[in-house]
Formats: C-alpha cells, structure tokens, sequence
C-alpha cells in the first residue's frame, strides 16, 4: 500500500491557510498590541492567549460535532467552507482598526477572527486521518505539515516585504493572507471529495491487512491486549488502562512542549528587536530558516518515521529542540550562528508535528477521530493559553533573556513524559517493511 501523495497534497490546502493566518497573527498582532495600544508584556501575553481559551472549548466540541455531521459534501468540508469565509471576512478589519488606533473595533474583529479559525481547526486537521488508511498517516501528517509550512514561508514572505512599524497602514499585509487562505479553500473544494474518499481509504486499508495476512491478527490484538494501536468500532467501549496510561502521558507531552515553544514562538519578534538587533520585518529570517529547514525534513522524517517508529523519531525532535533553546539563550548578538540554531528548531520541531497528531488518532475508534483530534488542541491549547502569560510575566519583571531558559525546563520536561509513552506507534508498517 503507497500513500496518494496527490490526495494529500490536495488535503493539505486546509491546513495551508490555518498556518499562513496564524504566523501573520503571532508576529504581527503582538507588535500592534504592544505599538499602537501601548500594552505591556504580561496584557500582551494574555490577549495573545485569547484564541488558545477559544480553542479550548471549541475545539473538542466542533471536532465531535464534525464526527456525526453528514451532508453532501461531506462531515469536515461544512466547518471549514463556513470558518474560511467569516474569517476571512473579519481579518481585513484588524490593520484598519489599527491603523486609526481603534482599541475596541480591533478587539471585536479580532474575536470574531478567533471564533471562525477555532470552528474550523478540528475538522481541517481530521480530514487527513479520515481519508488516509492508519498505516500511512505518518507520511500522510509529513505531507500535510509541509503545506502548513508552505502556508507559513507565504506569511513570513508577505510580512517581509509588506509589513511596516512605523504607523503605516497594513492591509497588504492582511489581504495577502486572505488571498491565500480563499485560493485554499477552493483548491480544497474543487479537488477533494471527501465521502468518496473517506470509503476509499477504507477499503485501502482493509485490502492492506487482507494481502498481509494480519486481518486476523489485528482484530485479535484489538481485543485481547489493544498493545501497538487501538481502534474500536462500538461508540460504548472504553479505553483500555494500558492504553488509557500512554494517552495520558502523550497528552502531558503535547502540553508540555507546546508551553516551551509557544512561548519562543509569541515573544519572538519582540525578542529579537531588543535582544538580537532585528528590526521591521527583519525577525523574520531565522523563522524562515526554521520553516525551510522543516520544509526539506517532512519527507525524509515520514519514511524514517515508518522505519524506526513514531515515539523514537518524536524524542529525537525534542533533543533537537532542547538543544536549540540552550542556544538561544547563550547567543545574545545578531549572528550567522541563529540561522544554524533555528535550522535544528525546525527539524526537530517537525520530528515532533508528523507523528504525535498521528499517535493520538491511532489510540482512538475510526468513528471519535474528530473528537480525539479535540483532545489533541485541548492540550496543546491549554499550553498556549498560559504560556504567553507566564512568560510574558517573567519577561517584563524579571528580564527578557528569561524567554529561552524558560522554554529549556519545560522541553526536558516533555522528554520525560514522553518515554512512558507505549502505544499508537506504526508497529503494523514497521514489522511489514522489516520483514520485506
């Protein structure tokens, strides 16, 4: 069995304009807040974790929701064709409001964005599983978080060469974004068939047991011991204790390493202004370099993923990591040396992105992906909603040099929780390739 990688790239438009708005929204809303409204760190902090409190909601209940929907086009296509729109909509309000100093029209507008990105997240993130048989999710989340991260070199170009902090006007900013997030959903319209598909992978993945002669052996796995995935078709069975502990301690991980890298990720362009020198758009380039470094590793991260599992390629993302927070906290001039550093931020980061999505959904019935793909943003989200605080807190009372070690505990941390993770591996595709 070989993954569709046409299908996927197609798949893969959703995810694009999620990343593309939310890398314009990280960098540039921060510096609004903090220029034009004069707010301190710890208010900027807070009102950057706004989207993350949404999220927390409405992500689990949207991606439940989205499993039982049914419509012609399919359960995700509904949320993501209607949060697409009222977002893109609502965006265009935000560099206007700024630019006449509207403190109130930009908080209105900024909500209303906030509530149409997190309406459609969950469903945009499941439509992968569901139209990709379990064996090659893996490779299938590469080629996904790659068009992410196309979305996001879009963001970072535009911002690059549009963007201004003088008081100017920042619209083409804003409409460049909207350009590429209604281009998405139109490719994502005209080339996937979700219902079609989803029966299509389906069967893909049956015929894969069947040919491998491990049908028999999957279904008695599933029900003696759950070990290596677990996959339930009755909505009354519960999550087997074993199963239920490397689910708890994937979910400390992705909360974990989320608190450690959103916070990096909020507070970068302000701290590379004051600590390295970068002014304008400038604080761009090293995200750049991470998001090129990752661009070229999704692929080769998908097949080594296949080989030696999804836990082990997960740790080495977050050894990468940690070794990039160490350097950045001992850099503390603009040099040639945070390309470098942001290059392993990239890989390691994408080691991390390709397969934990994927390990979840493998400990969950076909029927509840949307709803464990909530749990997913619950988590992760939950980081996102207090780091910027915390570490916004430290910055502005203690120091902003305090932004890297900060990230550093919380990485090792993540590595910890991690190696008590047992289960939702590719154990299946690894045994067929080792035997091949």
């Amino acid at each position: 069995m070989k993954l569709n990688y046409k299908r996927t790239f197609f798949v893969g438009f959703a995810f694009l304009s999620i990343c593309a708005f939310w890398e314009v929204y990280e960098g540039i809303v921060p510096k609004m807040l903090e220029g034009t409204f004069g707010l301190g760190e710890t208010k900027v902090g807070a009102i950057m974790a706004i989207d993350n409190v949404l999220a927390l909601f409405l992500l689990p209940i949207v991606g439940a929701i989205s499993d039982k929907v049914n419509t012609r086009i399919g359960r995700r296509m509904p949320f993501i064709l209607g949060g697409t729109l009222m977002a893109a909509a609502f965006i265009l309000i935000l560099p206007i409001a700024d630019y006449q100093g509207n403190f109130i029209l930009f908080m209105v507008a900024l909500a209303v964005v906030l509530l149409a990105m997190a309406s459609y997240r969950s469903p945009a993130v499941a439509l992968m599983p569901d139209v990709t048989p379990k064996p090659l999710r893996s490779k299938a989340n590469a080629i996904i978080n790659l068009m992410g991260t196309l979305g996001g070199v879009y963001a970072l170009l535009m911002t690059l060469l549009l963007y201004k902090d003088d008081g100017s006007v920042n619209l083409p900013v804003f409409i460049s974004v909207v350009a590429i997030m209604i281009l998405s959903l139109i490719f994502l319209m005209v080339t996937i068939n979700e219902n079609k598909l989803s029966k299509i992978a389906k069967e893909e993945e049956k015929a894969f047991y069947l040919e491998n002669d491990m049908l028999k052996e999957g279904l008695k796995e599933e029900q003696e011991s759950k070990e290596d995935s677990h996959s339930l078709d009755s909505s009354e069975e519960k999550m087997p204790a074993d199963v239920k502990r490397s689910f708890a301690f994937i979910m400390a991980s992705i909360f974990l390493w989320f608190f450690a890298y959103n916070a990096v990720k909020t507070a970068f362009s302000r701290y590379a202004d004051r600590v390295w020198g970068y002014s304008g758009g400038t604080y761009t380039f090293p995200l750049m370099v991470a998001m090129g470094a990752a661009l070229v590793s999704y692929f080769p991260i998908g097949i080594i993923s296949n080989k030696i599992g999804r836990k082990k390629t997960i740790i080495a993302g977050i050894l990468l990591m940690t070794f990039s927070y160490l350097c950045g906290f001992l850099i503390n001039q603009a040099t040639p040396l945070i390309n470098v550093v942001f290059a392993c931020t990239g890989i390691g980061w994408a080691a991390i992105n390709v397969n934990s999505y994927p390990m979840v959904v493998e400990m969950c019935k076909c029927a509840d992906t949307g709803k464990y793909t909530g749990y997913y943003y619950t988590f992760s989200m939950s980081a996102q909603i207090i780091t910027p605080i915390v570490s916004g807190f430290l910055m502005e009372k203690i120091g902003v040099y305090t932004l890297f070690p900060y990230a550093l505990v919380f990485s090792i941390a993540s590595l910890c929780t991690m190696l008590f993770v047992k289960h939702g591996d590719s154990i299946i595709q690894v045994k067929k390739e080792e035997e091949a």
